[in-house]
């Protein structure tokens, strides 16, 4: 009796994954198109676009859409995504270096991994944060940042969910090029949009704008 049921669950899972694939597909593309320094901002600010409509039920035409913003967020985003893409870089570099010279840089090794855990997630918010308020262009890293810091336990779950994406993908890299940015970027959305619309009954009940 609850074969129709399992079905169609079946069904609307395997339309999650293509579509997560999809919006993988193009921002890959679009990164690429872009010469990949140029191209982060645009692309990742147009993929979180289309999958807040996408999450919001909204009807996509992805190629197109997806070009759209990516056109006119060109110079927005990057102003606003690469800033954060250099210091994780930065970061990255310099844990890396700080574990090849072994356990007398324990101490520098630990405090940059823990700065890169607070950007991750202030990151967590950031592309959610964009797509979905019109904020100055200034605000939003310091609104996501305090996002982070005032809403831990979403915070965790942001950060467990960009793990658990993370260790799939180091143990199955093929899914790096296939799905798993895109799926990433989607599940990041659909629980910020949540957590967004949590955040705003509670400043409402409080009178606040």
């Amino acid at each position: 009796m609850n074969h129709p049921a399992t079905s169609i669950r079946i069904q609307a899972a395997c339309s999650e994954l293509i579509w997560a694939a999809r919006l993988n597909l193009l921002w890959i593309l679009f990164t690429l198109a872009g010469g990949v320094i140029l191209g982060l901002g645009p692309a990742t600010v147009a993929a979180y676009t289309l999958a807040r409509r996408h999450a919001r039920g909204e009807s996509i035409q992805a190629w197109t859409e997806f070009w759209t913003v990516y056109r006119r967020e060109f110079v927005r985003a990057s102003l606003v995504i690469l800033p954060v893409a250099v210091l994780a870089t930065v970061l990255v570099g310099n844990y890396l270096y700080f574990s090849a010279l072994g356990p007398g840089s324990g101490a520098l090794r630990i405090a940059t991994l823990l700065a890169l855990v607070a950007l991750a997630g202030v990151g967590a918010y950031l592309g959610p944060l964009y797509a979905h308020y019109d904020l100055p262009l200034w605000a939003y890293i310091p609104k996501a940042s305090m996002l982070a810091l005032t809403r831990p336990a979403s915070s965790v779950l942001l950060l467990f969910a960009l793990s658990a994406i993370a260790f799939v993908t180091s143990a199955a890299p093929i899914l790096a090029a296939v799905i798993s940015i895109g799926a990433w970027i989607y599940l990041n959305t659909w629980l910020c949009l949540r957590f967004f619309e949590e955040n705003e009954a509670r400043l409402h009940s409080k009178g606040n704008s």
